[in-house]
This record gives C-alpha cells, sequence and structure tokens, in this order.
C-alpha cells in the first residue's frame, strides 16, 4: 500500500466527493460520516508516512532522496521543431513536505468534526469539503509544477462556495475578494511556470530522444544541451520542480537560464521571476500588504473554513517560497533576503497592532495570522538551518494553534451568533472547561516556553540574528511582535473571561452559553494536546526536517554562487 500512499491521500477524498454527488440530499447524516471517515482514513496514511519516513533522506532537489515517490507519464505532446512537451504525474515528499501533510490531515478531520452542526445545503457543503481536502494535500505532494498549479488553483473553486454560501452576511463580498486576490497571484506563478517551460528541459527524456542509453546518458546530453549541439525537435521540455533546480537543465541562452543576462526593467529576468512567484504565495501566506482579503474571509468564513484557511492553507504559500521560490531562483532568495525579512518584521509588527485593535475576536485572531506568518518570512529569509527549520515548525505549530483559536470563537458564536470581545465579561464562572481550553490556547499562541508556538519563533528568532544575509535590527524589532503578541491575547482573556460574570444579550445569552459538549471537547482538548506535546518534545518535527533543511540551505547558498547576478 504504501507504493501509492500519496496518491491514496489526494484521491481518495476526490473519489468521495463524486460519489457524495450520486446521494439523495436528504441523506445529511450518511454525508457528514462518509466526509469524516475519509478524513480518519487520510490521517492515517499521513500517520503511517510520518512513522515510516527515513529522517536521513534529505530529498529536497534530489528525486532519489525523496520518499513515498510515484512518477509517470501524463502528458506527451509533440511540437515539431520546437521539441516535446513532457507533464508528469510526479508525487514525492520530503522533510519540508511531510510536517505540513501530517497537519493537514489532523486540520482536516477537526474541520470534518466542526462541520457536524451544518445543515444547509449538506450535499454540496460536504463534496466541495472533500474536494478541498483533495487539492490541499495534492499541493504538498506535488514534485510537478504544473500538477502543482493544478491542485493550487482548484482549491480556488470548493473555497469560494464554502465562504459565499454558507458564510456571514458579508460572504459574497469576501468570497469574491477571496478569490481575486489569490487568482492574481496565480497569474504571477503562471508567468514565472510557462518561462521555466520553456528554459529547462527533462535530461532523461532528452537523452531518449537523442538516442543515447547507459549510466551516463544523462551527463552527456546535459554537456550536449550546454554546448548547443542537441536538435531543439530532440529537447524534452519539462515542468518537473527538481530538474528547475539543477542548473544542468537549462537551456544555453534561455529566458531564466542562471547564466542570462537579459533584464526586464532593468531587473535581471530571474530576480524578476523570483519577485513575480514570491508575490504570488506572499499573497497566499498573506504579507502585508497583500493581505487585506485574509481578514475579510474569516469573519465571514463558517468555523470549519476558518479552521481550515488558517491551519493549512495559508501554510501553502509558504511551501511554495521553499519549494518554488527559493529552490529555483536560490539568487533572488539571497538578493531580495532584506527585502523578504522586511515584509516579515512588518507583518509582525502591523497584524498584532491590528490584533490589538480588534473588537472582533475572529478579525483579531485573523490578524494574530498574519503576524505569526511574519515569523516564517523572518526564518525563510535568513537562509540558516535554524531559521528554516523555525519557520516550518512555526507553520506546523500556527496550523494546530490558529484551528484551535478559530473553534474557540465557534463555540461562542454558535451559541450567541457575536464575536465582539466587549460583549462578554466574566465567562470563566460561567464556562470552566471552555475557560481552560482558552488559557492553553492563548498562552501557546503567544509564545510561552512549553508550548509549541515557542519553539517556532525561537528557531525563526535564532536565524534571523545568526544569518550573514538580515541586519540585526530587523531580528530585534520582530521580538516587538512577542511583546504584542502577549498584549492582545492577555487583554481578550482578561476582558472576557475573568470579572463578573455579564453578556450584552442578557437572560437569553445566558441560557444559550453553556459549557463545552463531547463533540467541542474532543477537538479542541486534541489540538490543545498537540500544542504541549510539540512544545515539550520538539524532537517529534525536527528531526524529521533536520536533513531536508540542511540540504535546502546548502542548494540555496551553492546554486546562488553559479548564477550570473550583479
Amino acid at each position: 500500500m504504501t507504493q501509492y500512499l500519496l496518491s491514496l491521500l489526494v484521491f481518495i477524498p476526490l473519489i468521495a466527493s463524486v460519489l457524495i454527488l450520486f446521494i439523495p440530499e436528504n441523506k445529511t447524516l450518511l454525508f457528514k460520516t462518509i466526509t469524516l471517515f475519509v478524513n480518519l482514513l487520510q490521517l492515517a496514511l499521513a500517520g503511517l508516512m510520518y512513522i515510516q519516513a527515513d529522517a536521513t533522506q534529505t530529498g529536497v532537489h534530489d528525486e532519489s532522496t525523496f520518499q513515498f515517490v510515484e512518477r509517470s507519464n501524463w502528458i506527451t505532446l509533440n511540437m515539431g521543431s520546437a521539441g516535446k512537451l513532457s507533464i508528469d504525474y510526479f508525487v514525492g515528499v520530503d522533510g519540508l513536505s511531510i510536517p505540513l501533510v501530517l497537519l493537514s490531515a489532523i486540520v482536516l478531520v477537526i474541520g470534518a468534526i466542526s462541520s457536524w452542526s451544518v445543515e444547509k445545503k449538506a450535499k454540496g457543503y460536504f463534496a466541495l469539503y472533500l474536494l478541498l481536502s483533495s487539492t490541499i494535500v495534492g499541493c504538498f505532494v506535488a514534485l510537478d509544477m504544473f500538477l502543482f498549479y493544478l491542485f493550487f488553483e482548484f482549491m480556488l473553486l470548493p473555497m469560494y462556495f464554502l465562504i459565499g454560501i454558507w458564510g456571514g452576511e458579508r460572504r459574497e463580498y469576501a468570497a469574491i475578494k477571496f478569490f481575486i486576490y489569490t487568482l492574481v497571484g496565480s497569474v504571477f506563478i503562471l508567468i514565472v511556470m510557462i518561462g521555466l517551460y520553456i528554459s529547462v528541459i527533462d535530461p532523461s527524456a532528452t537523452a531518449m530522444e537523442s538516442g543515447l542509453s547507459g549510466n551516463n546518458a544523462i551527463t552527456q546530453v546535459q554537456q550536449r544541451v550546454a554546448a548547443g549541439t542537441v536538435e531543439s525537435s530532440k529537447l524534452v521540455h519539462t515542468f518537473d520542480m527538481l530538474a528547475m533546480m539543477n542548473v544542468k537543465n537549462y537551456i544555453p541562452g534561455s529566458f531564466l537560464h542562471p547564466a542570462s543576462t537579459t533584464s526586464i526593467f532593468g531587473i535581471p529576468a530571474r530576480l524578476l521571476a523570483f519577485l513575480l512567484v514570491f508575490i504570488g504565495f506572499a499573497v497566499k501566506l498573506p504579507v502585508v500588504p497583500l493581505h487585506t482579503w485574509l481578514p475579510d474571509a474569516h469573519v465571514e468564513a463558517p468555523t470549519p473554513i476558518s479552521v481550515i484557511l488558517a491551519g493549512i492553507l495559508l501554510k501553502i504559500g509558504a511551501y511554495g517560497f521553499l519549494r518554488i521560490a527559493y529552490s529555483i531562483f536560490p539568487e533572488g532568495g539571497l538578493h531580495y533576503a532584506w527585502l523578504v525579512g522586511l515584509l516579515g518584521v512588518i507583518s509582525i509588527i502591523y497584524g498584532a497592532c491590528n490584533a490589538l485593535a480588534a473588537h472582533d475576536m475572529k478579525r483579531m485572531i485573523a490578524y494574530s495570522s498574519v503576524s505569526h506568518m511574519g515569523f516564517v518570512l523572518i526564518g525563510l529569509a535568513s537562509v540558516t538551518a535554524e531559521g528554516v527549520s523555525g519557520a516550518v515548525f512555526q507553520l506546523f505549530s500556527h496550523g494546530v494553534l490558529s484551528a484551535l483559536l478559530f473553534l474557540i470563537v465557534g463555540v461562542l458564536y454558535d451559541r450567541t451568533h457575536d464575536k465582539q470581545i466587549e460583549n462578554y465579561r466574566g465567562l470563566a464562572g460561567k464556562m470552566p472547561v471552555y475557560t481552560s481550553v482558552v488559557i492553553v490556547a492563548f498562552f501557546a499562541s503567544l509564545g510561552l516556553p512549553g508550548f509549541s508556538g515557542f519553539i517556532g519563533e525561537l528557531f525563526a528568532l535564532t536565524g534571523a540574528f545568526g544569518s550573514a544575509y538580515l541586519p540585526k535590527w530587523m531580528a530585534i524589532l520582530s521580538m516587538g511582535g512577542l511583546i504584542l503578541g502577549a498584549a492582545y491575547f492577555l487583554w481578550t482573556l482578561q476582558g472576557m473571561f475573568f470579572g463578573t460574570f455579564w453578556v450584552s444579550g442578557g437572560s437569553a445569552w445566558q441560557i444559550q452559553l453553556t459549557d463545552l459538549s463531547a463533540r467541542e471537547k474532543l477537538m479542541m482538548v486534541s489540538l490543545a494536546v498537540l500544542g504541549i506535546v510539540f512544545g515539550l518534545f520538539p524532537g517529534l518535527l525536527l528531526d524529521v526536517m533536520e536533513s531536508s533543511v540542511a540540504q535546502f540551505v546548502k542548494l540555496v547558498i551553492e546554486t546562488n554562487n553559479t548564477a550570473n547576478i550583479p
């Protein structure tokens, strides 16, 4: 089964989504049961992947050290004198993607349980939810850029409808804003993807087309391509991301060749390509000032979709930085390290200040996500093993904790349909179990030692302080986010949960504000325990990613030295 483990992770939800379409609309309980069962199966498969993963395998750019690899030719098109187009079904995982696949499976199960209360148009909701489950995992395992882009774009469809149909009062506005922002970012990525396709060959397929065979066939064809002695009709162009990371696979004189002197608007082509890809994924993360869709989407989205949005979808933006922007254009990552770091600092401080000023609890948590993703940027921009490890760990930690935070808001909204912070006071006496979970979530999110949030931020800041590419003042300013984070979480905790019990809804709210149900305890306690476990035993993740992170840093620094960047 492990031979096709990743395909099962991706396509079982897709098959289940199609199956739901053939079930009568009144079978609401069956829709929920199928969805939960499929997501639990995904979690079991992801757990098997995590347990069987070999932490010594580096991955990153070497196919032989990726794990659970599946590869087969998908689309081949003969374009005559322009050569051939080749698209593969190519999936695999390494230390950069394994934590995120595991995170996705965990959060998707939580989202499925949270969705148990959905009754409105349940058939459509759960079909779309399963489609979303498929595309999310697909993004984290795809190693062909065309395949990645397909999954990346297909996420827009279910998210747009899940927000636009099942969201709050301004759901249409929030859904359209999310769709347009993400689509514009995707166009930037598409432009670069086409440029890479034109510039890069598949050495194995090109060797076969050229009649070369044997152990040295790939080396021979790379040498011939570099010398310009291979006919253009024999070249096999590819979307293989690993091939794009190897400078020997670029066609001499091509637009994005590492030695290219082509400039656009005075910017070297590869640096511009890095910026375009960075912007495309920065929208998804999101990075200030491309973040404005996020608070609206969170405020209007139903609770389970906010859980998925914060817990997983934002991480795909950061994963795009790792797998595509930095790995394919390392010279851009180093050249613009100061810019990436500066945007990280701005996101940390700006997001925290807006969270501090927020009156809507959901908006407060949305802005806290912007702030916490700033630490991912700082860690990544440092291009150090500590910083990148911190960035990946922060992605996992924030995925767990943000899912918990949005469930916390959902508990109040389900009971009172109100999220305003100032409308509640003294909830601890009325809802003691709920308050206990809130305390754990808030202290974990503000970076208290012993919780997972502390580990990611510590490593990211350590990397930033030790980086040769970032000034020390950036790391120092970033620490201000920790202080502001403590301020808005503790202010909310003090204002809402302590003191004399009072709610603006009067006696009606007092009756409705019951403590956590068994279903809510299952979801929230599970996430809280994960936040504690990974805080006390960070090696559970750090050991898995160690070899890949070291290889990633080595790839970025060494490949940069071959590029023709002034």
